[in-house]
């Protein structure tokens, strides 16, 4: 079955608009909003849309624009500081008191009809997980996508300082209303953010040479990696997610960079005895493939909880795209009920399966910071993160490989993924990173999901000898290993820009500017038996 991209089709309905309304908040600041309605529609429900980007022009279809088409009112604000709203655009920051303010506004407009919904991918989902808890019982219902209740994690993965997502946003927020726009405009701030990565320069000076000029994010960033800095105090609502009384209906990407803390709320709702439900199809996180499928089923659970209209829903709450077999599976729950967690065991001499390995020395590898290990495709903030062949990686003497025999029969892995190894450094400062490739029978050698993890002293306890066991949580997959196909594990010490090399040094992370080389060890004996988890679903 090959993966087509269905069109939305919208029908010829005359749309009642309000362009600029002024919405005040309790500091006196003016927020401006847009308003779209169905003509002669009598106060149907409202979906609220809180973004940076801007509410008109090609940031429509992700503002919800079409659900004006479609029987709702949508309601578009611009946050604090930008597109003509007034105060200083502090990202992160102001959305929960903002987005409250706003609610309250909303609630006493005379053509608010008593409900109403959030909507949005990224910036705009994690919008509405800042007022979901607190909205009222006029929110019945939330659609996110591509996004989560904090970008904490997202912004420090494993540990380590995601550079290149976290510089490339910061130089398109600080130019987006300059005439480019978000697409154009965001592939040259990556293009920038690229060559500033590159440069070998402390990382505390690469937003003055990707922007020309400091961007205070990027240094707030830098400064408030400790996730009990109060700077997060405000800007992490992944404790409230299970408070959120509002239906709550979830689309991530296997290859989006906020896929892992996305299922965490889901996780969360569930925990709380929720019933969201959740869609991960086979999506970076500026691919535009997920745009229609996220207006249709957000469509569907709009009408459910909204109108009391549950034509729409699926069965089955859960429904996830299986890469490498081309087919949608639909399951009860997340992860996947049934699914049976199996160790595939580094061995000695780069095998991989499933018997535990016999005794044998570690394997053994140099990282060198001045010349990272890069990393050639995975989940990225902007751009294409397609699966891309990792055989030039790993013709590397700094990765590890390690692959299993052909497989006699499809292997679906479908679920959470990690590691478990057992390392030895010569640095107490240091990194680990995993990675699942797909082998087939021609040699090409495609990235399944991968994750990393940064040493600390005092992160894990070493042994009399100096080992530590670690565990690598990876990205989840949803992929089926073909008959005729190997299984390969990396294991490496960087993926540079995707995240900030470790200098070893333990130095500041914005003045790092000592580089020390690292001796790394991963052991495959049967006292020390390295191994991935796979989940399994027959």
């Amino acid at each position: 079955m090959r993966l087509t991209t269905p069109v939305l089709h919208l029908p010829r309905v005359r749309i009642n608009t309000e362009r600029g309304l002024r919405v005040p908040m309790p500091d006196g600041t003016i927020l401006l909003a847009d308003r779209y309605a169905p003509a002669g529609a009598d106060r149907p429900p409202t979906i609220l849309v809180r973004t940076p980007y801007g509410r008109r022009g090609a940031s429509a279809m992700i503002n919800g624009l079409p659900f004006a088409y479609l029987g709702f009112q949508v309601l578009v604000q611009s946050v604090r500081g930008t597109f003509g709203s007034g105060g200083e655009f502090d990202p992160l920051g102001d959305e929960r008191e903002d987005g409250l303010a706003t609610v309250e506004w909303l609630k006493k407009q005379d053509w608010f009809g008593g409900t109403f919904a959030t909507y949005g991918p990224s910036y705009l989902g994690y919008t509405a997980w800042a007022i979901a808890a607190e909205a009222g019982p006029e929110l019945k219902a939330m659609a996110a996508q591509i996004t989560a209740s904090s970008f904490r994690d997202a912004a420090y993965v494993g540990g380590a300082f995601a550079l290149e997502s976290t510089l490339t946003w910061a130089d398109l927020t600080a130019r987006q209303e300059r005439p480019l726009g978000m697409v154009q405009g965001g592939l040259l701030s990556k293009r920038r953010a690229m060559r500033a990565a590159r440069s070998g320069r402390p990382l505390s000076e690469l937003d003055m040479l990707t922007n020309g000029a400091t961007m205070p994010f990027f240094q707030d960033l830098l400064a408030n990696q400790d996730p009990n800095s109060p700077y997060w105090d405000k800007r992490d609502f992944t404790a409230t997610v299970g408070q959120v009384d509002a239906a709550v209906t979830l689309l991530g990407g296997w290859y989006d960079v906020f896929l892992p803390w996305l299922l965490k709320d889901y996780l969360a709702l569930r925990a709380a005895g929720r019933r969201p439900y959740l869609t991960i199809g086979p999506w970076w996180h500026a691919d535009a493939r997920h745009l229609v499928v996220s207006t249709r089923e957000s469509l569907a659970w709009f009408r459910a909880h909204l109108l009391d209209d549950y034509r729409g829903l699926r069965a089955n709450p859960v429904r996830v795209y299986v890469t490498g077999a081309g087919v949608w599976r639909e399951f009860k729950d997340w992860p996947v009920p049934g699914a049976r967690t199996e160790r595939w065991h580094l061995e000695p001499g780069g095998g991989l399966g499933e018997r535990g390995p016999l005794v044998s020395a570690p394997g053994t590898y140099r990282y060198d910071p001045a010349d990272p290990t890069p990393s050639l495709g995975g989940p990225t903030l902007l751009g294409s993160s397609k699966p891309v062949d990792h055989r030039p990686l790993e013709s590397r003497d700094d990765v590890l490989l390690f692959t299993s025999q052909v497989l006699r029969a499809d292997l679906d892995v479908i679920g959470p993924v990690a590691a478990d190894l057992y390392v030895r450094s010569s640095r107490e400062h240091t990194d680990f990173v995993v990675r699942l490739c797909d082998v087939a029978p021609d040699g090409v050698s495609l990235n399944v999901c991968e994750g990393g993890l940064r040493l600390v002293p005092g992160s894990s306890q070493a042994d009399g000898d100096g080992v530590r066991r670690v565990r690598v949580e990876m990205w989840p997959t949803g992929h089926r290993f073909q008959r005729g196909h190997r299984l390969r594990v990396h294991v490496a010490s960087g993926a540079h820009p995707k995240v900030a090399l470790n200098p070893g040094s333990g130095e500041p992370l914005g003045s790092a500017v000592t580089l020390l080389a690292a001796e790394q060890e991963i052991f495959h004996d049967p006292d020390r038996p390295s191994a991935i988890l796979l989940p399994v679903v027959s």
